[in-house]
């Protein structure tokens, strides 16, 4: 079966060489990147927001781990320094000790006597090499344990600001996921909203119907008012009509025939004349 899979992968392989040449990397790149931005697409928000969520959950058990290994670096360098303390304080009174026994043969006596017992110049001296020697070696012993402090104090502050970075990167991506949950609750009810909003072609037949209906009531108010005479007799004789040209000479007069007004007018401008003359 696996030998078959590769077989069938062989083969697309092979078969997009040929097809595509030098660019057939190119086209599976950007087949991949397509499905993928595709699939990355067609996932809800909701749902990515509550991948989100749990991703920043699981970071919890690493703060929590941190924390357990800042805490024991802790404990182990307050012991640390204790021990560094206890040693110290042995390594000044040994070098105490070693410098008295140093002034003491320093007087070039025969003996000496330390806590009630007499000692020769031999012994003393053989006691100072046996206690410096040691003293070096604790010295070495106590600069080294020093070194080893101040290293381990620079790692446990680094270690406390990376996870104080931790938990504050944690608390503000808590923060942007609760905003991004706030802004997707807007956009559903933004959503929500424009359901009701019509298009531009349902709102175009909706004024196109209100304009046939407001075109209807003109002309059904305009037909109401009109003053509609209808003949119900059936006439008899055709009427006759009239010369048009006589039509007009009467209209305006033609014929020689003073209106009453042209009377008037003529019998107004006479005793105007009589006034003047007088």
């Amino acid at each position: 079966m696996i030998k078959k899979a590769v077989l069938v992968v062989i083969g697309l392989g092979v078969t997009t060489l040929v097809l595509f040449g030098r660019d057939a990397a190119s086209y599976v790149a950007t087949t991949y990147h397509k499905l993928t931005s595709s699939v990355q697409e067609s996932v809800p928000v909701e749902f990515q927001i509550d991948r989100a969520r749990q991703m920043v959950r699981d970071l919890e058990p690493e703060i929590r781990n941190s924390m357990h290994v800042i805490a024991k670096e802790e404990v182990a360098l307050e012991q640390l320094n204790q021990q560094i303390d206890v040693n110290q304080e042995k390594t000044d009174k040994d070098k105490r000790d070693i410098l008295r026994l140093q002034a003491d043969l320093g007087q070039n006596k025969n003996t000496y006597r330390y806590a009630s017992r007499t000692y020769s110049s031999d012994e003393v001296k053989q006691d100072l090499s046996r206690r410096f020697n040691r003293f070096k070696v604790a010295d070495d012993t106590l600069a080294s344990m020093k070194q080893m402090r101040d290293a381990r104090e620079k790692n446990l502050d680094a270690a406390q600001q990376k996870l104080a970075a931790m938990i504050n990167a944690r608390r503000k991506l808590e923060v942007d996921i609760q905003n991004l949950e706030a802004k997707r609750k807007l956009v559903e009810v933004a959503q929500a909203s424009s359901e009701y909003v019509f298009d531009d072609s349902q709102l175009a037949r909706c004024k196109e119907l209100i304009g046939d209906i407001r075109t209807r009531l003109d002309v059904a108010a305009k037909l109401a008012n009109a003053d509609v005479t209808v003949d119900t007799e059936i006439p008899l004789d055709e009427a006759t009509p009239s010369d048009i040209t006589d039509q007009v000479a009467d209209y305006f007069n033609l014929n020689g025939e003073e209106t009453a007004d042209d009377k008037a007018e003529e019998k107004a401008e006479v005793v105007t004349a009589s006034f003047a003359h007088e």
